[in-house]
């Protein structure tokens, strides 16, 4: 199931890489780049930080021409894609989930500890669309938007929680794939967010 659902969500990581290239007015080599980064970047760096090598997608090429086929794809369908606009939140939201998965299991395979493979997770679930954003030159949606990093965080605790306490493995992605989406859906609903920090110099002098 967790496959399945992987390639479900890095084919919509890819058009999502690619609607945001798109409104940064780039040609069709910088969707596709766009696409395949944020669909497998952060595998990428997951691996990269681990040390764990080769790295996941150089050993299944039908990734890229997934990743890459999608993002040119959604150029084709750009017309209609406002009206799928809830379908890819929630497609979205499972990826983060799966990815978060994902994430924590390679690192627990090669012996990190419990704190490494949590970032493992976290880093596997959102740092596709933090290079993404980065790419396209705005400050990523996933650290000043709805629950998002920290729903990753969550489902990692869950998840490893769980598995430790040797509950069945289809139980373990059941619930924590239930109540990781109901969370990411619910935040997306009613906009919660982690408190805010903005600091302006200008509005801090002569108060100390």
């Amino acid at each position: 199931m967790l496959t399945y659902i992987y390639l479900i969500a890095i084919t919509a990581e890819g058009m999502s890489g690619a609607l945001a290239a798109g409104r940064r007015n780039m040609d069709i080599f910088g969707v596709a780049m766009i696409a395949f980064i944020t669909a497998l970047g952060g595998g990428t760096v997951r691996d990269i930080l681990l040390g764990n090598y080769p790295i996941g997608w150089t050993q299944h090429p039908g990734y890229i021409y997934l990743t890459i086929g999608a993002g040119l794809f959604t150029i084709v369908i750009a017309r209609i894609m406002h009206h799928l606009h809830r379908l890819f939140l929630i497609l979205d939201a499972m990826g983060l989930i799966a990815f978060t998965i994902i994430g924590c299991n390679v690192a627990q395979k090669l012996n990190y500890s419990f704190t490494v493979v949590i970032m493992a997770g976290i880093v596997t679930g959102i740092f596709g669309g933090i290079l993404r954003d980065i790419f396209c030159n705005r400050t990523p949606m996933v650290l000043r938007k709805e629950l998002y990093a920290s729903v990753s965080l969550l489902v990692a605790l869950l998840y490893l929680g769980l598995k430790a306490l040797q509950v069945n493995h289809d139980i373990n992605l059941l619930v924590s794939f239930t109540l990781g989406l109901s969370l990411r859906l619910a935040a997306i609903r009613w906009s919660w967010q982690l408190p805010v920090f903005s600091y302006s110099p200008g509005s801090w002098k002569g108060k100390t």
